[in-house]
């Protein structure tokens, strides 16, 4: 199935560059961005989409010449004058991979030629950032009476923004600020992607003449803590059920051995908190009170309040011993840089973002387990995530 798709990928070059063409002619895409993939055998699908990535640091050395340069060319194209950049950072302070991430995103910015500060009212009683490789100095804030950020009275061109926003909107963001405030997970919902992405998916299946199931998982959303209450766990615990014969279907349909699971994940984000995997809604009917709370937990304490409920994916890739999949990485959305998550304590069906999780470069891989054909599908599903992502932007 999927070595037919490469074909037609192959195949209808023209076609589909004219088609991105098309699409792009009125959107603005991602300042960055980052995709997890799940690639089955069978399908090829985006599973997560994040408009503040925070995993730079797991970027090969070599790529970041090209992303400096894409950032670049990206800030010049949308504002006449920029030299002064600001980091806005999560304050994760003892999280020393997210600080790496920070550091890479601020080398990354002044191998592109502008001046770089960092900090945040939420970082003010902080001097630096310990990292493993290098500290990075903090930046001490001030916000005026207009909500402007100012660093020593001096307002930075644009506010590059590097926090999701989970627990809601922080002082000193009424600047330019990239990618927009509305963007984070207090406001923006996973669903809000899917929607978006359904339709592009349909759109280039068609052009494509497959089937649009290949290139995403089937998902709803579960509303109002529906988990929580027992007005509503069995019409979802039936919706569940639905999903569930649904993916038999196709696999019937395609002669795959396999026992189709869902995942439920906390519509707002966040890190992989708030993510299990079930095989029927009999099982949702039987969740612990532990299980409940750990669904309804989210990020900085954040409490879930709706669900999306996806077809499970599950990953065909492994290497040496370990379950792995792709993350794509982008600058502008136009192509992506890729490294590949990897978990030896879990299966094929199972979330991989853990903390057991580590992360490894396409050479550092078992040989065979990714090559060109693959790559190309992991570009091409990324793109049009960005491309989702780009007209999401858009709505808000």
């Amino acid at each position: 199935m999927l070595e037919e798709i490469h074909q037609k990928l192959v195949n209808n070059k023209k076609e589909l560059d004219e088609w991105f063409l098309q699409k792009l002619e009125n959107i603005e895409m991602p300042i960055y961005a980052s995709v997890d993939v799940r690639y089955s055998g069978w399908k090829v699908s985006v599973v997560d989409a994040n408009y503040f990535p925070a995993g730079f640091n797991n970027i090969p050395e070599e790529s970041i010449s090209n992303l400096s340069k894409s950032f670049k060319e990206y800030v010049e194209l949308k504002f006449n004058c920029v030299s002064h950049i600001h980091l806005f950072p999560e304050s994760h302070t003892r999280n020393t991979a997210y600080i790496e991430n920070i550091l890479k995103i601020r080398n990354l910015i002044l191998k592109a030629g502008f001046k770089v500060t960092v900090g945040s009212p939420e970082l003010n009683g902080y001097t630096l950032l310990e990292g493993i490789t290098e500290d990075i100095e903090l930046d001490h804030v001030t916000i005026n009476e207009e909500d402007i950020l100012q660093i020593e009275g001096i307002v930075p061109d644009l506010i590059l923004l590097n926090n999701d926003l989970t627990g809601g909107l922080i002082g000193g963001l009424s600047g330019v600020v990239l990618p927009s405030v509305n963007l984070g997970w207090y406001k923006r919902r996973k669903s809000n992607h899917y929607q978006i992405l359904e339709k592009i998916v349909g759109e280039v299946s068609d052009l494509l003449k497959i089937d649009s199931w290949l290139l995403m998982p089937m998902w709803f959303v579960s509303e109002e803590k529906c988990l929580e209450l027992d007005t509503c766990i069995n019409k979802l615990s039936n919706d569940i059920d639905l999903m569930i014969d649904r993916i038999k279907i196709k696999y019937n349909q395609y002669g795959i051995d396999s026992e189709p699971l869902v995942f439920i994940k906390n519509d707002r984000g966040t890190y992989g908190l708030g993510i299990i995997s079930i095989k029927s809604g009999k099982e949702i009917k039987n969740l612990s009170k532990r299980m409940i709370k750990r669904l309804t937990y989210g990020k900085g304490g954040s409490s879930a309040e709706n669900f999306l409920i996806q077809e499970g994916v599950p990953t065909s890739l492994n290497s040496e011993s370990s379950v792995i999949e792709p993350v794509g990485y982008t600058i502008g959305g136009r192509e992506s840089v890729w490294f590949f998550r990897s978990n030896s304590k879990k299966n094929k069906f199972e979330n991989l973002n853990s903390s057991s999780s580590y992360f490894l470069q396409k050479n550092q891989l078992a040989k065979g387990v990714v090559d060109e054909k693959r790559m190309k599908l992991f570009d091409f599903i990324s793109k049009l995530s960005y491309l989702a992502m780009g007209m999401e932007s858009i709505q808000k």
